[in-house]
C-alpha cells in the first residue's frame, strides 16, 4: 500500500509537467505512458471509492504533496479528463504526440492495460504497450460515436471560455428608438442571468461529484472556499445566491427532509451542499455583510424565507446596521451617526425590512417579533424619533 500512496502522491506532479514546456520533448510513447499513469490513477479511485479508510489515506497524501491542496481523492477519477485538457490547451505538444493524443480522445476502448502503468522517464527504447483506450472514457465506459466524457469535457470547457468572455454594454441604436433600446437591455439582462445560472450549476454540480464520491466535509468546504476565491468577491456572491436559489427547487429546504420525488435522500444531500454554502459565507462577519449589500433586497427576503440560518443572521446583521442610526430633529430623519460604521442608510433599512414583511407568513412574523423585542429594549415607545425600531413597525404596518 506503501508503493500505491507514493504514486498517487506524484500526480501532481505529473499534472504540472503536462502544463509546463518539459511536453516539447514528448514523443507518441512518453504520451502514452502519461496517458496509462492517468488511467492507472482513475483505476484506483474506482478500486477504492468504496473503502472509506484507505479513500482518505490516499486523498491525505495526495493533499500532503501539494503546497496549496487543490486536488483530493476525486480528483484521481477525473485524472484522463485532467491531465487531457492540459496537454490540449499546451501548446509545446509536438504535433506527433498531440495527433496521438487526439486519437487517444476519440478511439472507443481497446484492450485493457496492465494493473500498473511503465515509468513516465523510461527511455524511448522500451516496449511500447498495446494502443491506448479512450482518455475520457472510464474502463467499462460503452464505445460509441461520440464518448461521453468527450462531450462532457468540450461541453464544460466551452462553458467556460463563454463565461470567460468579457461582459459589454448593449450597443446603442443610431436613432431615439426607446422600444429597440429596452429590448436589447433585457435581453442583454437575460444574457447576464443565464451566465449566472451556469455558474451556479457548474458549482453545484462540482459539490454533489465530491459528496458522491464521499469526500469529507472539511475537505469539500477547502475545495469551496478556494473555488469562490477565484472568482471576484460581487462575483462569488452572486453565484453562492444563485446557486442557493436554485437549490430551493430541489425540495423544502427547511421542511421535512424529503425532496420533491419524496424520497429523503435527495433532500438531505441538498441539504448537506446547502448548508457548506451558508458555512461559507456565514463563517465571517465581513464576509456575509459584503454579501447581503450586493444583493438586492428581494434577492435576500427570497433567500431569508427558505434558509432559517440565514434569516436569523441577516436579520442580526439589520439590527447592526440599524443601531448606528441616530435621530436628527433639525432634518426630521434618521442619519448615520458614524459613516463608518453605518452600512446603510435609513431609507435603505427600511427597505430591506419591508422586504422581508412582504415574504412568506413565517418570515414576516419572525421580522415582527424581532422589530418588537429591539423596540421593547429601547423603552418601547409608541412616538417617533425616538427609536428607530418604533419607526420602523410604523413603516411596515404595524
Amino acid at each position: 500500500m506503501e508503493a500505491v500512496l507514493g504514486q498517487v502522491e506524484q500526480l501532481p506532479a505529473l499534472l504540472a509537467v503536462s502544463r509546463s514546456a518539459l511536453v516539447r520533448g514528448w514523443d507518441p510513447l512518453t504520451l502514452d505512458r502519461a496517458l496509462e499513469w492517468a488511467r492507472y490513477f482513475q483505476h484506483l479511485h474506482d478500486r477504492f471509492r468504496a473503502r472509506p479508510q484507505l479513500r482518505e489515506a490516499l486523498g491525505r497524501r495526495l493533499r500532503r504533496s501539494q503546497p496549496c491542496p487543490l486536488l483530493g481523492f476525486p480528483a484521481l477519477g477525473r485524472c484522463p479528463q485532467l491531465l487531457g485538457l492540459a496537454l490540449l490547451e499546451n501548446r509545446a505538444l509536438p504535433p506527433a504526440a498531440c495527433r496521438r493524443l487526439l486519437r487517444s480522445l476519440v478511439q472507443g476502448p481497446g484492450a485493457e492495460s496492465g494493473p500498473e502503468p511503465r515509468g513516465l522517464v523510461q527511455g524511448p527504447g522500451a516496449e511500447s504497450g498495446p494502443e491506448p483506450r479512450s482518455l475520457v472514457q472510464g474502463p467499462g465506459a460503452e464505445s460509441g460515436p461520440e464518448p461521453r466524457g468527450l462531450e462532457l469535457l468540450a461541453r464544460r470547457k466551452a462553458a467556460a471560455c463563454l463565461l470567460a468572455l468579457p461582459r459589454r454594454p448593449p450597443p446603442r441604436p443610431a436613432g431615439p428608438e426607446a422600444e429597440l433600446q429596452a429590448e436589447l437591455q433585457r435581453d442583454a439582462a437575460l444574457v447576464a442571468e443565464a451566465e449566472l445560472q451556469t455558474e451556479a450549476e457548474l458549482l453545484l454540480g462540482r459539490l454533489r461529484e465530491e459528496r458522491q464520491e464521499g469526500g469529507e466535509a472539511a475537505g469539500q468546504r477547502r475545495w469551496l472556499g478556494r473555488a469562490l476565491e477565484q472568482l471576484p468577491r460581487p462575483r462569488a456572491f452572486q453565484v453562492v445566491a444563485a446557486a442557493l436559489a436554485l437549490l430551493t427547487r430541489a425540495g423544502d429546504t427547511d421542511g421535512d427532509g424529503s425532496g420533491p420525488d419524496g424520497h429523503p435522500g435527495s433532500a438531505a444531500g441538498e441539504g448537506c451542499t446547502a448548508g457548506l454554502l451558508l458555512s461559507w459565507l456565514l463563517d465571517k462577519q465581513e464576509r456575509f455583510s459584503a454579501f447581503c449589500l450586493c444583493l438586492t433586497c428581494s434577492r435576500l427576503a427570497f433567500l431569508a424565507g427558505h434558509y432559517s440560518q440565514l434569516s436569523r443572521s441577516y436579520l442580526d446583521l439589520l439590527t447592526c446596521w440599524g443601531s448606528h442610526l441616530h435621530y436628527d430633529p433639525l432634518q426630521g430623519r434618521w442619519v448615520k451617526s458614524c459613516l463608518d460604521k453605518a452600512e446603510v442608510s435609513w431609507e435603505e433599512l427600511k427597505e430591506r425590512f419591508s422586504c422581508l414583511c412582504q415574504g412568506s407568513a413565517l418570515l414576516k412574523e419572525q421580522t415582527q417579533a424581532a422589530l418588537k423585542l429591539l423596540r421593547t429594549r429601547d423603552g418601547d415607545f409608541r412616538v417617533c424619533g425616538l427609536s428607530v425600531w418604533t419607526d420602523l413597525l410604523m413603516e411596515v404596518g404595524y
